[in-house]
């Protein structure tokens, strides 16, 4: 079973994912973390965010190994990863260089011990209209621009991270249009979807609503 879950920032999509991943036991894979990869790896490096030819090269040489490594980076969850990825994310040749590696990954699962799953759960903003538009479920996860906000300035404030609610909508609002204006893959549910609106919803009631979605269509 392949379960994709789309949606912007900080709308519950990457907490309903690994849930789902868990009760069904199939292998989680967080798309985002490619364009977090090749963002931060740019940052690192001094390169500018705006170079499309700098991009794809970075996302050309970029391996599991490497993302794997960025991902302990401090900067790779932060505001700073998450503006980085959006902004290298708009170039088409670099969503190319990642789209294969993304789209082999359903053929054969793996959990990340490396051993086989029955299925994956992919979590990110277009793995239900172009990584794999043949998932068995879609969700597009969204919420409120000012729940959304908020959501995440206390994630922020949480992990000590020095910002402001005020700096953390606008850099949403920016981040919303830089992905719903992309000429590649723009943000938006896929015409199959399953919309799910958790502004009211706390994650326990979020999750449960997905598996009665997911119940649901299996019965079907």
């Amino acid at each position: 079973m392949i379960i994709t879950i789309d949606g912007p920032a900080a709308a519950g999509k990457g907490t309903l994912a690994a849930a789902l991943a868990k009760h069904y036991k199939l292998a989680y894979f967080d798309t985002g973390m490619v364009y977090r990869a090749v963002g931060l790896q740019m940052v690192l490096q001094n390169l500018d965010l705006t170079d499309e030819a700098a991009a794809e090269k970075v996302a050309q040489q970029l391996t599991f190994e490497k993302m794997m490594e960025l991902s302990h980076h401090p900067d790779f969850r932060s505001d700073i990863g998450g503006q980085a990825a959006s902004k290298v994310s708009v170039f088409p040749k670099v969503r190319a260089a990642l789209l294969k590696m993304q789209q082999d990954f359903s053929l054969k699962p793996v959990f990340a011990n490396g051993t086989p799953a029955n299925g994956a759960v992919y979590d990110g903003r277009d793995t239900g209209t172009v990584v794999c538009p043949h998932a068995d479920i879609k969700f597009f996860v969204t919420a409120s621009m000012t729940v959304r906000a908020e959501r995440r300035y206390k994630e922020f404030a949480a992990k000590g991270i020095n910002t402001t609610y005020e700096k953390v909508l606008q850099d949403m609002v920016e981040r919303d249009k830089r992905d719903s204006e992309r000429s590649t893959a723009p943000l938006k549910p896929a015409e199959d979807a399953i919309i799910l609106d958790t502004s009211t919803m706390d994650t326990e009631q979020e999750i449960a609503a997905a598996i009665k979605i997911i119940e649901a269509q299996k019965s079907i």
